[in-house]
C-alpha cells in the first residue's frame, strides 16, 4: 500500500478564521508547554521545520502561514493588513487552538509581530523570542524616510514581476549572502519556497505592514515596560538587524542578546542547531521562572 504523502497529511490540516474572516493555515506536532511560531517576510509555515523537529518531541509546536502567504488566504483588501492585525492573529490563533500560554518564537517581520504580543498580551506569553529584528528601524528620521521608500520599491517590483523573478531577486540581497555561500543547498530551498508565495500578498503585506509599523525607537515606552523573558538573536552578517537588537538588549529590561557569528538574516534555518540550543536555554528557565536568575531580586 502507498504510504500517504506528506502533502496529502498537510490538505487534511484544519484552518482557523479570524474575526474578520480570514483563513489562516497552521500545522502543528507535539505535546506539552505550547510553541507559537511567527514566520518573516520571505517565510512560511514551513521556515520554521528546523524548529519543529526538534521542539515536538518535548513541546506542543504550532506554526502558520500569515495572512497574504498560502494556502492561508490573500486578502485583496489593503485595510486586511498591518502590525495590529498581524498580533491579532497570533490571539486568534492561539484562541482557536485552546492556547491560554506559550512561547512566542517570531524571526524579522515575524519577530516586530511577537515583540507586539509581548508588549499588549504578555499574560499570553510565557516568553518572546525576537530572531533577525531590526529592519528599518532606525533612530535617523532620514534613515526611515528611505527605508519606506525601498519598501515602495520591493512592493512594486513583486506588483510588476512575476512570483519567480521578484523572489529571486529578494532572495539574493546582502544579509542572505552568508547563508547563499555558507549553505548553498539550504538557501536553495529557502529561495524555492519563496518562489512559491503570492505576488499580491508580498506587496500589500510590504506597503501596509512592514513600511508602516512602528520602529524600535518608535516602541520605546512600552519595550521599557516589557515584562516577559525575551530572546534576541542576531546573526552578525545581518547588517540591518545589529543596531536594532542592541538597542533592544538595552532597552528591554527582561532581555538577553545572542549574536550568532558568521551568520545572515536567515538565521532561524541557517545555523538551526545554534538557534535551537538558545530557544532550549529560554525555554527551561522561562517555565522554570529562572530567567533573571543572573540578576539581583528587585
Amino acid at each position: 500500500m502507498r504510504a500517504p504523502a506528506a502533502t496529502e497529511g498537510r490538505a487534511q490540516m484544519p484552518k482557523i478564521k479570524t474575526a474578520d474572516g480570514v483563513n489562516l493555515y497552521y500545522e502543528e506536532a507535539g505535546v506539552g508547554t505550547p510553541v507559537v511560531f511567527v514566520h518573516e517576510f520571505a517565510g512560511d509555515y514551513r521556515t520554521w521545520e528546523p524548529q519543529l523537529r526538534y521542539f515536538s518531541r518535548s513541546h506542543r509546536c504550532v506554526t502558520y502561514s500569515q495572512r497574504g502567504y498560502p494556502p492561508s488566504d490573500v486578502p485583496s483588501d489593503p485595510n486586511s493588513y498591518g502590525q495590529d492585525i498581524a498580533r491579532s492573529d497570533v490571539i486568534a490563533l492561539m484562541d482557536a487552538l485552546g492556547i491560554e500560554r506559550a512561547h512566542v518564537v517570531g524571526h524579522s517581520m515575524g519577530a516586530y509581530t511577537s515583540l507586539h504580543v509581548g508588549m499588549h498580551d504578555p499574560q499570553r506569553c510565557i516568553s518572546v523570542t525576537a530572531a533577525g529584528c531590526g529592519w528599518g528601524s532606525l533612530p535617523d528620521p532620514a534613515a526611515r524616510a528611505a527605508m519606506r521608500v525601498q519598501a515602495a520599491e520591493t512592493a512594486k517590483m513583486f506588483t510588476e514581476k512575476s512570483m519567480a523573478e521578484a523572489a529571486a531577486i529578494y532572495s539574493d540581497t546582502p544579509t542572505r549572502q552568508a547563508q547563499k555561500y555558507k549553505d548553498p543547498r539550504g538557501y536553495a530551498e529557502f529561495a524555492r519556497m519563496l518562489a512559491q508565495h503570492s505576488s499580491q500578498g508580498h506587496a500589500l503585506t510590504m506597503t501596509m505592514l512592514q513600511a508602516k509599523r512602528p520602529t524600535l525607537w518608535d516602541m520605546e515606552a512600552d519595550l521599557r515596560k516589557f515584562s516577559v523573558p525575551l530572546l534576541i538573536i542576531c546573526g552578525d552578517e545581518d547588517e540591518t538587524c545589529l543596531d536594532g537588537s542592541v538597542f533592544l538588549k538595552r532597552i528591554a529590561p527582561t532581555a538577553a542578546l545572542y549574536v550568532v557569528p558568521r551568520s545572515g538574516h536567515t538565521i532561524t534555518s541557517e545555523e538551526p542547531a545554534a538557534v535551537n540550543a538558545a530557544l532550549a536555554e529560554l525555554f527551561a528557565a522561562a517555565e522554570g521562572g529562572r530567567w533573571l536568575a543572573h540578576k539581583p531580586s528587585a
